[in-house]
């Protein structure tokens, strides 16, 4: 990564002890840049921020405070963006705390992809994991970029799903991207960074810290154009990223459980609160389609083939509702659904309707 003094700026002032982001944003509207903010004196920092903090920033870059992200930066896999930066995820500008910067590594193209946040219970049930992992794999096969924490149960199952998809996934941690936790997920971890991308707005060394966990929810959740609660109880912390879809403007779905288990009881507390009822993925593509219209778009020069699997689902579907799901055109629909039947994948039923196969 090319690393200039605008960058190095950037690290310097995400690293200042008791800047919290609030503070950081009033800098920058106030004097314009991070390398402008360390060529101002700590008196005329003084009406922004705290007079510790500024004379803080007034001790200008420290090198050595900044040379193990640089360093870090040295594996072509790692980037830094920032606020700045082109490559930052545009949806985290619309929330109220978005991050001062990001740490990431794996793939850059994922932070601007359109995604859908699918969490739940670290103590899912069998049931629970299956859904997480078919849900995530048909959703991703639409194009969608799948968000989630890494966490145990429903996070990981979410990203093992979407792995085997064409769209992705992206884990939001809580910890900074030179630890793994849990460290259960290691596997997991190195093949997200491989074929889909870490993502984490703590600096590097950062532990598992319990405070940290509900905050990086905010960026879970301000990624995706909705979220997906797959088995939660009254007191999953997959609650507040939930509740933070909803205040950020996103859609919130959630499926239903049986009224005995507890793990089911905190999707039913979204579902009276007015989130979405879903039972395949179906209905989430129909809830998002001018979202997935533009996937599709974006993935007709790329064999488009699975993106239409995606939306055929294993319901009867005429062409009409497909190509208002997909975004193609019927000659289009037509060309694939005949390559399709032929290969065994989908079967033409009686009055012009298609159905996948298992």
């Amino acid at each position: 990564m090319n690393i200039d003094a605008s960058l190095k700026a950037w690290l310097a002032l995400s690293l200042i002890r008791g800047l919290g982001g609030e503070s950081a944003r009033r800098l920058l509207m106030e004097f314009g840049s991070p390398e402008a903010v360390f060529s101002t004196s700590a008196s005329s920092l003084k009406p922004v921020v705290k007079a510790d903090v500024a004379a803080e920033i007034s001790k200008g870059i420290v090198d050595d405070l900044i040379a193990p992200a640089l360093a870090w930066l040295e594996d072509q896999n790692n980037r830094i963006v920032t606020l700045a930066d082109t490559d930052y995820p545009q949806s985290l500008l619309n929330i109220p705390d978005p991050p001062l910067l990001l740490y990431v590594k794996g793939r850059l193209d994922l932070l601007n992809q359109s995604g859908l946040a699918i969490v739940g219970s670290r103590n899912a049930t069998p049931q629970g994991i299956n859904n997480a992992e078919a849900f995530a794999k048909s959703l991703s096969d639409s194009g969608l970029c799948i968000i989630s924490g890494m966490a145990h149960g429903i996070d990981a199952a979410a990203h093992r799903g979407a792995l085997r998809g064409r769209g992705s996934s992206i884990a939001v941690v809580g910890t900074g991207l030179d630890k793994i936790y849990p460290s259960a997920n290691r596997d997991l971890a190195h093949l997200l960074a491989q074929q889909g991308t870490l993502v984490s707005e703590f600096p590097l060394g950062t532990p598992p810290l319990a405070t940290n966990f509900p905050r990086r929810n905010r960026i879970i959740s301000g990624m995706s154009a909705g979220c997906l609660v797959v088995e939660a109880s009254l007191q999953s912390g997959s609650l507040i990223t939930a509740r933070l879809a909803l205040e950020q403007g996103r859609d919130v779905f959630a499926i239903p459980g049986s009224i005995h288990s507890p793990q089911s009881k905190g999707c039913h507390a979204l579902l009276k609160q007015g989130a979405k009822l879903v039972e395949s993925a179906q209905d989430i593509l129909e809830e998002l389609s001018g979202l997935v219209i533009a996937s599709a778009e974006s993935a007709k020069n790329q064999g488009a083939e699975p993106v239409l699997l995606g939306h055929l689902g294993f319901d009867p579907v005429g062409l009409d509702t497909l190509s208002i799901r997909c975004g193609l055109t019927i000659a289009e629909l037509s060309a694939m659904l005949l390559a399709l039947e032929l290969e065994g994948r989908i079967s033409a039923l009686p009055g012009g309707l298609y159905q996948r196969i298992h």
